[in-house]
């Protein structure tokens, strides 16, 4: 007989290539790769059983991506849903506690390019934490996010669902009031120091989509911050202010004095609940459309009747 090994070593050895082939096929087939916000590869070798959201907006849409039993900390201000109220804290969205995120031991950690610091992300992934980024540029690709963040947790069926009832809802608000007569918009976002959004941000999105004009929509800041005299110089036909329930009297009761604007002598000054307009979350189609409505009442106003952008009051 030959030398070598035998026949039934040779097919134990040939049987266990073939498992281990199998099994690391399996693991292939289970990972998940995504490319997030800043251009960085995200793999996982499984969907997330243990995430960590670090914006309120990020928990809001992994509730609605089907994945909210899959989280296991959240920032502050992650409340919506009620269930998200009941998440340990792991800091605020500016400031995290990297401490606590690494005692959780998170499969993944999902943050947010515009509102978390750089810094904090780097330490988590310098300490072996996955970390996928997410940026809303517009209102349909919060319904990417869902759908992203399904893959990432395995709750793609789930996601898809509500991705593409987003898309059909903001499509049916778009149908209805985009072609309408436009009007001129100033935005505020805060008050002092006055603050407003440029042409990239998802809210002048939702401006375009009720057939809005953001007046500061060239600005090259995505948040700028504004005068007053700037805000009369542009004459808006419609003032909206996004601020809490408490200031909003005050600060549309501060523009009443300058009458003179269109805004103010129709009265189209006007509120909208910050949750539901400043927050790139499911709940955006309700914001949209409290702004399509209003800025469709200002269209009956005769004082706002629009004219173009380059003439003079």
């Amino acid at each position: 007989m030959a030398s070598g090994a035998s026949v039934p070593q040779r097919f134990v050895c040939f049987s266990l290539l073939a498992a281990l082939a199998l099994i690391s096929w399996r693991a292939a087939a289970n990972s998940i790769t995504e490319i997030d916000a800043r251009g960085h590869t995200v793999t996982l070798a499984q969907p997330a059983a243990r995430i960590i959201s670090l914006s309120p907006h990020v928990t809001e849409l992994l509730y609605v991506a089907g994945a909210g039993d899959r989280l296991i900390a959240a920032v502050d201000f992650s409340d919506y849903p009620e269930a998200a109220r009941h998440l340990p804290r792991v800091g605020n969205s500016s400031r995290l506690d990297v401490e606590r995120v690494l005692a959780l031991k998170p499969d993944l950690a999902i943050g947010w390019k515009s509102g978390n610091s750089s810094e904090d992300i780097a330490r988590l992934e310098k300490l072996g934490v996955h970390v996928y980024v997410t940026e809303v540029s517009g209102v349909a690709a919060i319904a990417d996010d869902i759908e992203t963040l399904g893959r990432l947790a395995g709750t793609s069926d789930v996601a898809q669902i509500a991705g593409s009832e987003l898309r059909e809802q903001i499509a049916a608000l778009s149908q209805r009031y985009t072609a309408r007569v436009p009007v001129t918009v100033f935005y505020q976002i805060w008050a002092e120091p006055l603050m407003t959004i440029n042409g990239r941000h998802f809210i002048s999105d939702s401006l375009r989509i009720c057939g809005g004009r953001n007046i500061f929509q060239d600005l090259e800041p995505v948040a700028p911050t504004v005068t007053v005299e700037a805000v009369i110089a542009a004459d808006p036909q419609v003032i909206v202010s996004s601020s809490s329930k408490d200031d909003n009297d005050e600060q549309l009761a501060s523009w009443r004095r300058w009458n003179l604007m269109r805004a103010v002598r129709a009265n189209a000054l006007y509120t909208i609940a910050p949750d539901l307009i400043t927050r790139p979350s499911a709940r955006i189609v309700e914001g949209v459309e409290q702004l399509c409505v209003a800025l469709d009442r200002a269209r009956a106003q005769a004082d706002v009747q629009p004219r173009s952008l380059g003439e003079r009051q």
